[in-house]
């Protein structure tokens, strides 16, 4: 029997996803841990996890996979809004394919992820939705267009979740950090975009840990449901873009 609820993490298998999935796990939650990366998912070797191969994309994926979990371990409790891909470039020459990837992941991927469990915490007035966003969801960079619309999505769509939930007891949490070691920068094919990137993290002396965010992610949980904290900025102490 479960003495804690089930907490569902969509782009678990590397940076945020993993570090908010083993955080989760270390404080006793069952887990839906969801990837396209299914052999990553498996080598975390978490105990209590529910590891599906999930496309944020594919919505009937996600909603089987969270039926699949919650027939073993109970309700969602938490849901984390993970998956995303940043194909950052500069917008004259990016294919627009890139665009298209971006916006289908992050921003129907999140929708996609909301709505696997929104009805069900309505229902039971019980719930926390988190979505990840960015910095760039707050501020815009020259190489980071469509990058940022997405995150500026994720934002507004939050706030008005936000006012929609909250006579339901249900909060909706934002993540928007700055530069955090994960693998990010593996999605980025433009040369100088990546140059431009990694020049400007090491002047800051690196990115954060995903660990750090994890535990800030943990702790707004934490609290007691009639208290929220709406929004997690965390960036680098020297980072001031």
């Amino acid at each position: 029997m479960d003495t804690k609820p089930l907490i569902a993490i969509t782009g678990a298998s590397s940076g945020i996803g993993e570090a908010v999935a083993r955080a989760f796990s270390d404080a006793g939650h069952p887990l839906l841990l969801m990837a396209r990366r299914l052999d990553r998912l498996e080598a975390l070797a978490l105990p209590r996890a529910v590891l599906r191969q999930v496309d944020v994309r594919d919505r009937a994926a996600l909603a089987s996979a969270v039926s699949d979990a919650e027939a073993q371990h109970g309700p969602v409790d938490l849901m984390f809004a993970n998956a995303g891909i940043a194909r950052l470039g500069d917008i004259a020459s990016q294919p627009p394919e890139e665009w298209d990837e971006m916006i289908d992941i992050n921003t129907k991927g999140v929708m996609n992820s909301v709505h696997a469990v929104l009805n069900g915490m309505i229902g039971r007035r019980q719930g926390t939705l988190v979505m990840m966003s960015s910095i760039a969801g707050r501020k815009v960079y020259p190489d980071h267009t469509v990058y940022c619309g997405t995150k500026f999505f994720v934002h507004a769509v939050s706030e008005s979740l936000r006012g929609y939930l909250a006579p339901h007891n249900v909060r909706v949490v934002v993540v928007s950090p700055g530069i955090v070691d994960t693998e990010v920068l593996d999605h980025v094919n433009d040369p100088r975009t990546l140059e431009n990137y990694r020049t400007n993290k090491a002047a800051i002396g690196g990115g954060i840990s995903a660990d750090i965010v994890a535990g800030l992610i943990l702790d707004a949980y934490a609290l007691p449901q009639r208290a929220i904290v709406q929004e997690i900025v965390v960036t680098p102490t020297q980072q001031t873009y």
